[in-house]
C-alpha cells in the first residue's frame, strides 16, 4: 500500500517534529563542516578532564593516528594491520596474480573457523586496459571481453590465505551487498551494451556469488529482474523480501530502487537466478515532505533529522533497451540524488550513502547518510557533511562511500573524497573519530595522491575490521583494542 502525501502529512502533524527517527545511529552531524573537526580520545580527555573521574567518559575513538613506517596505514596506538591480498604481489590458487582495484567486500563464516571474504574488482572496459584483470576461470565467465569480477578470499586460523575467482567477465564491480542466506550480490556500475567498449554482452546487472559453494557460481547469470543501470549497492529486507538498490549516475542524477518479489517467491541460495527477467516489480523512489511537497533531489535537505515520506513509482523498462532507466522519468515523477553509493541493512532498515553533491545538484554537500524505514516508509537524514574547504589537510572527512554498522556502536565509513583518505567512525550522537589513514602515496612528493578506501566490513566475530585501498588493490585486516563507543 502506498504511503500518500496526505497520510504522511497527517502522521507528521500527530507526532510533531515528530515522526520518530528510525534506527540507532541518530543524528550523526549537525551544521555544514560539522565533521571537519574530529575528536579523538586524547582531545576529549583534555576537554573533559574535570569530570572524567565522575562520569567514566574519556571521549570517543581510539586516539590520534600514528604514522606507519611502512607507508601504508596510519592507525591508533595498540592497533595493527595485516596485508591479506596485494594486487601485483599476491597470487590466486591458480598461480595467477591477484586482480587490482579492490572495491565492495563482505565477510562470511567459513569452514573450520575460517573467514571467507568476497572482494569486488572495479575494472571497467576491455581486459587489455588492465595489467591485472580478473582471470577468466573456466565456467565462471559471463563476458570474456570484460575485465572485472569478484574473488573469494579465505583467511584461516593461523593466518594462511587462499584466493580464487568467484565470477569473471563482468564490468566495473563496485559495491554490492550480502543476502540473509549468506551470499554476495555484486553490482556492475556501467551501462555498456554489447558492442560498446569492447563488450560482447550487455552489462549493468547484479550477479550472485556464493562464497562457500564454488559449483553454485558456474555459468553466471545476471539477475535481470533487478534492472540494468549503473549499480552500486544492494540490500535485501530479510522480513519482507524486498531488494533496495542504489544507482551512481549523473546527467540526470541517479535513483534509489526497490524490487518487490513476485507472489509466492521464496528467497534462498540459488533462487534469484531462477527469476524471469521481468519477475516482480522494480520501482524508483519519490519523496515528499511533511507538508506534502514533492522533493526533487535529496540534496534539498540541509538539516539533520529531516524526514521524508516515500512513494514508489514503477520503472517502465527495467532493461533499458533504448533509454537509461533514470531517464525514463520526467523531473516531477521521481526524487534524485548524486553519488548514491554504499548501503547497509541494520536496525530494521537500510542506511544509504549519497557521497557528495556538486553543481549537478540543487544544493552542494560533501556527503550524506540516510536511513530508510520500510515499516514507516520514511527516509531520515542521519549524516550531513558540509563542503570540505581543504581536502588536503588531515582532520576533515568528506566523500563517504562504503559503509557498515559497527558491532561497537554507530557506523564505520570508508572515505572516497579529495586529498587525505580515512576510515572513520561516527557515534550515535554524532561525534566522529578517525580509525585509519591511507599513507600509500600513488602520486609524487610534490603532488601526493591517495586512493580511496573501499569494502569496509567487520569479520563475523567482530574482532577484525577489513577494508581495501582501491589502488593498486590491497585488502587489509585491522585488529586492536576495539571498544564500545560512547554516545
Amino acid at each position: 500500500m502506498s504511503l500518500t502525501r496526505r497520510d504522511f502529512a497527517r502522521q507528521s502533524a500527530i507526532t510533531g517534529a515528530g515522526v520518530a527517527l528510525a534506527g540507532s545511529v541518530g543524528a550523526l552531524a549537525t551544521a555544514p563542516n560539522a565533521l571537519a573537526s574530529t575528536e579523538t580520545a586524547s582531545t576529549a580527555d583534555t576537554a573533559e578532564a574535570k569530570d572524567a573521574s565522575a562520569t567514566g567518559h574519556h571521549g570517543v575513538g581510539y586516539g590520534p593516528l600514528l604514522p606507519d613506517p611502512d607507508g601504508i596505514l596510519a592507525l591508533p596506538a595498540g592497533f595493527k594491520y595485516r596485508v591479506i591480498t596485494y594486487s601485483g604481489r599476491t597470487k590466486l590458487e591458480s598461480g595467477e596474480i591477484t586482480p587490482s582495484n579492490h572495491d565492495g567486500t563482505a565477510t562470511f563464516c567459513g569452514p573450520r573457523g575460517a573467514t571467507l571474504l568476497v572482494n569486488n574488482h572495479e575494472l571497467k572496459g576491455p581486459r587489455a586496459s588492465w595489467p591485472y584483470p580478473v582471470p577468466l576461470t573456466e565456467g565462471l565467465v559471463y563476458d570474456p571481453a570484460a575485465a572485472g569480477g569478484c574473488t573469494v578470499v579465505e583467511v584461516r586460523p593461523g593466518g594462511h590465505v587462499a584466493e580464487w575467482v568467484g565470477i569473471a567477465g563482468t564490468s566495473t564491480n563496485c559495491a554490492g551487498g550480502t543476502t540473509p542466506w549468506d551470499t554476495w550480490l555484486t553490482g556492475e556500475e556501467t551501462e555498456d551494451k554489447a558492442g560498446q567498449n569492447g563488450m560482447t554482452k550487455d552489462h549493468g546487472y547484479i550477479f550472485e556469488v556464493d562464497p562457500e559453494d564454488r559449483r553454485a557460481n558456474r555459468d553466471p547469470k545476471p539477475i535481470k529482474a533487478f534492472g540494468r543501470y549503473a549499480h552500486e549497492a544492494v540490500v535485501i529486507d530479510p522480513k519482507r523480501g524486498h531488494a533496495y538498490l542504489t544507482e551512481d549516475a549523473s546527467g540526470p542524477n541517479g535513483l534509489l530502487f526497490r524490487w518487490t518479489p513476485p507472489a509466492g517467491f521464496r528467497h534462498g541460495r540459488g533462487k534469484l537466478r531462477t527469476l524471469a527477467d521481468d519477475a516482480g516489480v522494480l520501482q524508483a523512489f519519490k519523496c515528499f515532505d511533511s507538508g506534502g511537497k514533492f522533493v526533487d533531489d535529496l540534496s534539498r535537505a540541509t538539516k539533520i533529522g529531516t524526514v521524508y515520506g516515500v512513494d514508489w513509482i514503477d520503472v517502465p523498462d527495467r532493461d533499458a533497451r533504448s533509454v537509461s532507466v533514470r531517464k525514463q522519468f520526467t523531473d516531477g515523477q521521481v526524487t534524485r540524488a548524486r553519488k548514491l553509493e554504499g548501503m547497509w541493512w541494520g536496525d530494521g532498515g537500510t542506511y544509504i550513502v549519497s557521497s557528495y553533491a556538486r553543481g549537478e545538484s540543487p544544493v552542494q554537500h560533501d556527503g550524506a547518510v540516510w536511513f530508510y524505514d520500510p515499516q514507516r516508509r520514511t527516509l531520515t537524514l542521519k549524516v550531513l557533511l558540509g563542503v570540505n574547504p581543504d581536502p588536503s589537510a588531515d582532520g576533515a572527512f568528506d566523500g563517504p562511500d562504503n559503509i557498515t554498522v559497527s558491532p561497537y556502536g554507530g557506523l564505520v565509513i570508508a572515505e572516497d573524497g579529495e586529498g587525505v583518505q580515512h576510515l572513520f567512525g561516527a557515534t550515535d550522537s554524532g561525534r566522529t573519530y578517525p580509525i585509519a589513514r591511507n599513507e600509500l602515496n600513488i602520486g609524487t612528493a610534490d603532488e601526493p595522491e591517495y586512493s580511496e578506501f573501499t569494502g569496509v566490513t567487520f569479520s563475523p566475530d567482530g574482532h577484525t575490521l577489513f577494508a581495501n585501498i582501491q589502488t593498486p588493490g590491497i585488502l587489509l585486516a585491522i585488529t586492536g583494542p576495539w571498544k564500545r563507543q560512547k554516545r
